[in-house]
Formats: C-alpha cells, structure tokens, sequence
C-alpha cells in the first residue's frame, strides 16, 4: 500500500487522487464549509453549482438529526444556497439505514425530533416504548426528563442503545444547548452502556453516504473543516481528504495532529479551479 501524500496546497486542474485517478464524487461538511451563521461562505453557492450543472455525485453531510433533508434544503436556501434534498445525508438518515440492515423491522424507542423519527419510520422501523430492541436517541431543543428515564429503564432491560452523534453541545442564539454525546454521557452513568454511535467521526457515516450515490472510496473526497472529525474519518474511510480553513481547525493547527489531510484549501473557492 502506498503512503499518503502530505498535505498540499490548493492546485489547479483536476483533483488527482493518490492512485492517480480523478475525483468522481464529493461529501463535503456544511457548517464551516458551506455556511457560517446562515451566510454563505465564499465559494459555496459556485461550487455546488458546479456540481449540480455537471452531474457529479456529492453529498452534504451533517450530524445534524433535528431536520429532515427536505427541511434543511429549505434552511439552506434561505441562507443563500440551492441544494437538493437528495443531496443532504444526515446522521438520523444513516442511523435508519443501519439499523435497518442489522435488524430488518426493528422496535426502537426514539427520542429526537422529525429528522430522526421520520427516517427511522421510512426505512421500516416500529417506533415503541413496548419492549424496543433498540433506544435511539438524537438531538433535540426538548430533552425530556421522563423520556430520558425510559430510556434508561429500556436499557437496562436489554435495549439495545444507539446515538445518532457524539456531538455534546449545539449552539443557540442564547448560547450552547446541551446536545446528543452529553444526553448519552447521563444515560451511560446511569446505566453503564456506551452507546454505538453513527455520525462523525465514525467512519460508518461517510460508508452509507458513499453508499446511497454508488461511490468508491478510491475516487471519492471528503471537504471538512474539522481535523478531529471530518478528516480523520474520511482518512479513516480511505478517501482524499481535502481541509479548508474557513471553519474551526486553522493552518497552525494542522502540526498538532498525527495525521494530515491530503490537500489544504483556504475554502471551498479554490475548489472551482479543479472540477
């Protein structure tokens, strides 16, 4: 096997992957990388553009397990960017497609909101607190206290127990919001199971992703603007990882990690060049 290259800076032309062949397929982060605080970032309404105008096969990835596609693409539009809801794959769309090929039909408690309960319930699950095989628990501004206490009695009756991110906390417009990954640390506490979790950065989440556009991690990228979970888990997956620095990791960060993307990018504008 052959080593990765180090991190490059942006180049013109096509973006050539390290076994020489071309990048047919895109999963790229949205916050950070598409937007910031509901504005566009530079580079981001071209880009995907580019993509729709040329048929590419892309995705916009989010732990995100509050909104169906069809909701996002409609909070993206009003933020400046035209994105298809086919090409929105969220944590609760790839926690539904795994639950679904573990156990076919499943019983799941759930508590989330419409992003999760509805996928779930498209891909064939029950949704029940009578006897669940599984607890699932995603993102939501109402965590509630009962609900939390079920979920943990679920639990120790022998649920198993999912999350839909690891994410802790969530921003608001008053300030952060306890979020998926600091629910599951109480339910963990209380009940001494780890849940498994599907989103970022467990590569499980770019696997189905590549899956619903018939991708091949060979020739497929993954833009994020996070080294700790767009990167490592795309490097993870096996593909080109491309970082931009429009969102939270920087330039002088990138030295305190030991791995490196594939290509480093001021944002995605630098992107157009290359399709």
């Amino acid at each position: 096997m052959s080593e990765s290259p180090a991190a490059t800076e942006s180049t013109t032309g096509p973006v050539i992957y390290r076994s020489g062949q071309e990048i047919e397929c895109w999963l790229t982060d949205m916050d950070g990388v598409l937007v910031h605080e509901n504005h566009p970032i530079a580079g981001a309404p071209e880009l995907i553009q580019r993509w729709v105008d040329t048929s590419r096969r892309f995705l916009v990835l989010t732990n995100n397990s509050i909104y169906t596609p069809r909701d996002l693409s409609a909070r993206l539009r009003s933020s400046g960017l035209s994105i298809p809801e086919e090409n929105i794959w969220t944590s609760a769309l790839a926690t539904a497609v795994f639950i679904k090929d573990q156990m076919p039909g499943a019983r799941a408690y759930v508590i989330g909101e419409a992003g999760l309960t509805t996928a779930l319930h498209e891909a064939g699950l029950i949704l029940t607190d009578q006897d669940p095989d599984y607890v699932v628990l995603g993102e939501t501004r109402t965590y509630s206290f009962n609900a939390i206490t079920t979920a943990i009695r679920l639990i120790l009756g022998g649920a198993r127990f999912i999350a839909t991110n690891p994410d802790a906390t969530g921003p608001s417009r008053e300030g952060v919001l306890p979020a998926t990954g600091a629910i599951a640390a109480l339910i963990t506490k209380a009940t001494g199971r780890e849940p498994y979790t599907i989103g970022k950065p467990n590569p499980m989440m770019f696997r189905s992703a590549m899956n619903q556009i018939d991708a091949h991690s060979e020739t497929t990228a993954m833009i994020g603007d996070r080294m700790d979970t767009d990167i490592i888990a795309g490097m993870e997956a096996g593909l080109h990882t491309v970082l931009v620095l429009s969102g939270i990791t920087q330039r002088q960060d990138i030295s305190t990690y030991p791995f490196r993307p594939n290509q480093v990018v001021g944002s995605v504008a630098e992107l157009l060049t290359q399709l």
